[in-house]
């Protein structure tokens, strides 16, 4: 069959878990192959957000204004369940002390910016998504010391303007102006459109790559009961978090939304908390969790996407 322009986007969407699967695969067994994006991992973050600016409407962010208890629900969710979760699922599996550390230092955590990505593709609720996102990053100074303090009894220390900067750059700009030049130039642009989500997609599989570059002595050394634990944790954030949103009468779109949100963690600041307080060893668990919670994703994204098709 032959493969024309207007076709790749098609194809890119129907096959991304493949196309997925065989950039992991390379770079496995070639990090350097991807590593080399590590530089522009926010800045792929930002191209993404302002293709889904694109997309949007100022006047769904208005919608959101008026779901203000909804984005609360969420966020009481991402600071209860997450770290609860971590405490449950590290007891249970009898996990070394380091290891403990990591999970409760990751669950402590905001929400991660790709999780908003994520919400994209899965065709969740975008607004609703980076509400949240910028909701949990603002209260993450006072929120993650304090679960952190009162889970191991150790103090950390966050800084608030750099993260808020972080998301205002990765997220909020970037989004704004897709949302300006979509109200400016609504009819030139909208042919271009049907290409952002094969676009995000490929960007996603390149940096889900690139994560798998960057931790390939951790993964080839198979630390298999921390992957077991990393893998219940998001999995078992994502499904609470769903069927909680639907015991609270939420959409099923909404639903998803926070699904997404409480499941997806901000993993690498996980990371960096892990190695500057307590050492490289307590970091594992963030690495993984930041290389699952992207495949996963990506994973749910498609299944969401097919059940809306069928």
């Amino acid at each position: 069959m032959t493969m024309t322009i207007e076709s790749v986007p098609r194809f890119i969407e129907k096959h991304f878990i493949l196309i997925t699967t065989a950039l992991c695969a390379v770079a496995l067994a070639y990090p350097p192959s991807f590593t080399w994006l590590k530089p522009h991992i926010p800045l792929s973050l930002g191209v993404i957000m302002f293709g889904m600016g694109l997309t949007l409407d100022f006047a769904d962010f208005r919608e959101i204004l008026r779901k203000w208890r909804l984005v609360g629900f969420g966020v009481v969710m991402q600071f209860v369940v997450m770290p609860l979760l971590a405490v449950g699922i590290s007891l249970g599996l009898a996990l070394p002390a380091e290891a403990v550390i990591g999970m409760v230092v990751v669950g402590a955590c905001p929400g991660g910016t790709a999780s908003n990505v994520i919400a994209y593709l899965a065709r969740a609720n975008v607004p609703l998504s980076v509400t949240m996102t910028l909701a949990s990053t603002c209260l993450a100074p006072l929120l993650t010391p304090a679960i952190i303090y009162m889970l191991l009894e150790r103090q950390v220390e966050m800084d608030f303007g750099a993260m808020v900067i972080s998301v205002f750059w990765i997220v909020v700009f970037p989004l704004v102006d897709g949302l300006i030049l979509r109200r400016l130039f609504r009819k030139r642009l909208e042919p271009l459109l049907r290409f952002f989500p094969s676009l995000s997609i490929t960007v996603i599989a390149l940096l889900i790559a690139c994560i798998i570059g960057l931790n390939q002595q951790t993964l080839l050394a198979l630390p298999a009961l921390v992957l077991v634990a990393v893998i219940l944790h998001n999995g078992l954030g994502l499904t609470i978090g769903y069927w909680l949103a639907r015991l609270g009468r939420c959409s099923k779109r909404d639903a998803r939304t926070l699904a997404i949100e409480v499941g997806m963690q901000n993993s690498g600041l996980g990371v960096a908390l892990a190695v500057k307080y307590f050492g490289p060893a307590s970091a594992l668990p963030g690495a993984l969790f930041s290389l699952w919670h992207n495949i996963s994703g990506v994973f749910f994204a498609k299944r969401w996407r097919a059940s809306d098709d069928s």
